[in-house]
């Protein structure tokens, strides 16, 4: 397996990974301007990317995922409920759905809150063992923080739909298993996110505030209590990034 993170505008990171041996892969949250990278990316590896993805309708950054998969001729991927929102056909991914990129084994986590539409990506090495290796957390979870719940309106709603997705699908892998999120320090997507771009789920569920706080109205106070203003230019980015 191999793996890249890409720390790119707006603090925001993206992914590009899979299987050298079987020459598939997969990128994950591209943002424009990016699509080069990729794409060079994938010449290195001597591979060719099956999926693109993004892990929600982003609202801090333009997305490159819909232009690289056009570029490259690979589905565009989406939670399905994005099918009533955006106004392209896409490929639809539904909670639990699984990817094989050659020996890599991605796994759909539906983990609504951040946005209705916000998907986890848990990540497996056939050739290392049948355990989850890591999970690509989006804008869900982030090192030190949680995603803000505010950006689709509905603040305490979605604060509680947050604390649900936390509790019933991330912190119930095993504590090894690492975490990679859609940011880290500067990001507008979430309060007090770390500078550090990457953790594991038992240090986190030690040293994250949010992920103390076991009660669900009590999480929902505690994340609606400070929120961060909104990322500059926010709506016309989710206008763009919707667009036909």
């Amino acid at each position: 397996m191999f793996f890249k993170q890409f720390a790119t505008k707006e603090s925001s990171l993206s992914y590009f990974l899979g299987c050298g041996t079987l020459g598939k892969a997969i990128a994950v949250d591209v943002v424009s301007g990016d699509e080069e990278w990729f794409i060079e990316e994938a010449k290195k590896a001597n591979v060719t990317i099956s999926h693109v993805i993004d892990t929600h309708i982003h609202a801090d950054h333009y997305s490159g995922g819909r232009k690289l998969a056009t570029m490259i001729g690979a589905p565009y991927c989406l939670h399905e409920s994005d099918a009533s929102v955006v106004k392209f056909p896409f490929h639809p991914l539904h909670d639990n759905d699984v990817i094989e990129a050659g020996n890599v084994i991605i796994k759909v986590l539906h983990t609504p809150g951040h946005t209705m539409d916000s998907i986890c990506l848990m990540v497996t090495d056939k050739r290392r063992g049948e355990q989850p290796w890591f999970v690509i957390t989006g804008d869900t979870l982030f090192v030190g923080s949680v995603g803000r719940p505010d950006l689709a309106g509905r603040e305490k709603a979605m604060a509680g739909i947050l604390f649900d997705s936390l509790h019933s699908k991330l912190l119930t892998l095993p504590d090894e298993v690492e975490i990679f999120p859609g940011h880290q320090a500067g990001s507008a997507c979430g309060a007090g996110i770390s500078g550090k771009p990457s953790s594991t789920i038992g240090f986190e569920k030690r040293f994250n505030t949010g992920l103390h706080i076991n009660n669900r109205e009590d999480f929902v106070s505690y994340l609606t209590s400070e929120i961060p203003p909104r990322p500059a230019e926010m709506d016309k980015m989710v206008a763009a990034n919707i667009a036909a």
